[in-house]
């Protein structure tokens, strides 16, 4: 065999082991982000919906409170930010608009069509910006089908994607060497930008709250549930001070 042959050989079996590392890590990044999206649709169903009543209240206390002494500007200004902050919470809770779809379950075989996807299909393995832009549509959809949990659209692109030019056979050896070499250029900088990317995912204290709840129930515990049940409490003691504040000012409009 060639020197240069194998050169070839050993570049094309460092490419092929790339190829499953990169698609590894495409799995890892999408699965962490549908598995984020998920907790926090969990969380605020289980948690968040009761902090939003709380802050309700306590907003419905500082404003009734700053009804007691409409001349107080501190009073007015705790009430107005009580106000904004019951709003944004309403809103990072989905309260005010319709609650979106839960994501759908990630099965062994989702992940395994994804990892398919990503292998055959990944901009880049592009030769010409063209066929760059048409492989960044197809992965675009690959990635929102994985999120709804859409096996059969994933199976269904790679079909549709036909055969990988990068996998046709027959150029002369020079050729190929060029051609491996450059893929693995291209392999080596995804792999830079999907690590970078989960350590992004990985930063964020959505993901933190994830692993902690979920170390906690593989414990036993219901971290979620226990956080609920001391919410409900502090809404029960707010309903009767915003019942003591109302009495108190009916108190004072009758004197």
């Amino acid at each position: 065999m060639l020197p240069e042959e194998q050169e070839l050989n050993r570049l094309e079996s460092e490419q092929a082991i790339r190829e499953d590392q990169v698609a590894n890590a495409e799995l890892t990044l999408e699965t962490l982000k549908v598995e984020t999206a998920l907790f926090e649709h969990n969380y605020y169903q289980t948690v968040g919906r009761f902090y939003v009543e709380l802050d309700q209240l306590v907003a419905q206390i500082a404003r009734a409170e700053a009804g007691l002494d409409v001349d107080n500007i501190e009073a007015q200004a705790e009430a107005d930010a009580a106000e904004r902050q019951a709003q944004q919470s309403a809103e990072e809770a989905g309260l005010t608009e319709k609650q979106p779809v839960p994501p759908r379950e990630i099965t062994p075989e989702l992940k395994q069509a994804f990892r398919q996807a990503a292998k055959l299909m990944h901009p880049d393995r592009a030769t010409t910006d063209a066929e760059r832009v048409r492989r960044n549509m197809i992965m675009a959809q690959v990635n929102v089908a994985y999120a709804k949990g859409d096996q059969a659209a994933i199976e269904k692109l790679i079909l549709e994607f036909g055969q990988d030019p990068e996998a046709i056979t027959g150029e002369d050896i020079a050729a190929r060497l060029v051609k491996t070499i450059r893929r693995l250029a291209q392999l080596h900088r995804r792999m830079a930008e999907a690590e970078q990317e989960i350590a992004l995912q990985k930063a964020g204290e959505l993901y933190d709250l994830m692993v902690t709840v979920t170390e906690e129930k593989a414990l036993g515990g219901d971290p979620l549930g226990d956080l609920a049940m001391h919410i409900m409490q502090q809404i029960s003691e707010r309903k009767i001070e915003l019942e003591t504040i109302r009495q108190r000012k009916v108190v004072k409009v009758t004197m």
